[in-house]
């Protein structure tokens, strides 16, 4: 299902050919409209005709707006059931579109090509498609799997240091949880860039794809996954309705922390494993400043969270570096006590 592209994308026509495709529509954002679509054309050999959908760059832009937007424009444009949408991009255009694909006409055929370190490691894998509600992280979406997912890492030459550095919180967080010689080799990165990650990238994909064969729609193991973003997708959706949103990997790396300390007040790790974690994340992520953003609004976004059933927190907690628990319920004095320790790292 994943093809890293030769400069040529000779793998992705041959996709193309062997299929008989109606028509393509490329769904890009503003940045992947001028940094990658030049590329993208200039490689594709085929004589479909195709068609560019745009839309503005963010997570803000992640909503049902956005997609009967795109639902109306591929109605406009004749789009039938045997058309290709490609989407190419970061996890918001993998996200949108695939949700956009898997819904219009019942389902049209999709492929990703990710264009960020969080999307290829993480937010194209996997089949996930979602769209935000109101405020909350992807409480709309489906289960459903691209056709193909191409990954041309050159891209990430494009991308902005901060873009990069949200990527690598995925990276070290699929090293916490199943990999722990991934995450070592990771942390041994002393200057974050390019080409220092791109040794690691097949990796992390591995990881992601090997959870999600074992349980696609999220029953049990791939649970896992959301270590870091129970309390990371909160800050996330508080910042997103404050009118500042940040990058995912921030509140993931925040999400990181706290949920490892919580993992330590749970007795899950020791407190050395719990300031390993905590300093190593530090090295490659400033603080987060969670100041505005009382217990209780946070409680009130941890308990809507999709993950959960009779109004019960479910986190998923390391259980050691390279292991991790899911379905694991704390206590509320604990979860309050590591969003506190993470508001005092600030004072440290």
């Amino acid at each position: 299902m994943i093809t890293v592209l030769n400069d040529d994308f000779s793998q992705l026509n041959d996709f193309l050919h062997s299929k008989s495709f109606s028509k393509i529509f490329i769904l890009v954002d503003e940045n992947t409209h001028e940094y990658c679509l030049p590329v993208l054309l200039g490689n594709l050999e085929t004589d479909l005709v195709f068609e560019i959908l745009e839309i503005e760059p963010g997570e803000e832009m992640k909503n049902i707006q956005t997609a009967n937007q795109l639902w109306e424009i591929l109605t406009e444009m004749q789009a039938d059931r045997k058309a290709l949408l490609i989407n190419l991009g970061g996890g918001v255009i993998t996200d949108m579109g695939g949700f956009v694909a898997s819904t219009y006409k019942r389902g049209v055929q999709f492929i990703n090509i990710p264009t960020t370190l969080l999307s290829m490691c993480d937010a194209s894998i996997g089949g996930k498609t979602g769209i935000d509600l109101m405020h909350y992280k992807n409480m709309v979406g489906t289960f459903t799997f691209p056709e193909q997912i191409f990954v041309y890492p050159k891209f990430l030459e494009t991308l902005p240091y901060k873009e990069l550095r949200s990527g690598f919180a995925e990276m070290l967080k699929h090293g916490l949880i199943a990999d722990e010689k991934h995450w070592e080799n990771l942390i041994h990165i002393s200057k974050l860039g390019f080409e220092a990650v791109i040794p690691h990238i097949s990796t992390s994909m591995e990881i992601k794809q090997n959870v999600v064969q074992q349980d696609f729609q999220e029953k049990n193991i791939r649970k896992t996954l959301n270590f870091g973003h129970t309390i990371g997708h909160a800050i996330e959706s508080l910042c997103l309705n404050q009118g500042n949103p940040i990058l995912h990997g921030e509140a993931v790396a925040m999400g990181i922390i706290t949920e490892t300390h919580l993992s330590f007040l749970e007795g899950l790790i020791s407190e050395e494993t719990c300031n390993i974690v905590i300093e190593n994340i530090q090295k490659y992520y400033p603080y987060l400043d969670i100041s505005d953003f009382k217990n209780d609004e946070i409680f009130e976004l941890l308990i809507n969270d999709k993950k959960n059933t009779d109004s019960k927190i479910n986190f998923s907690l390391i259980s050691g570096i390279g292991s991790c628990t899911f379905d694991y319920q704390c206590s509320k004095k604990n979860i309050s006590s590591s969003l506190d320790f993470y508001r005092k790292m600030n004072d440290a």
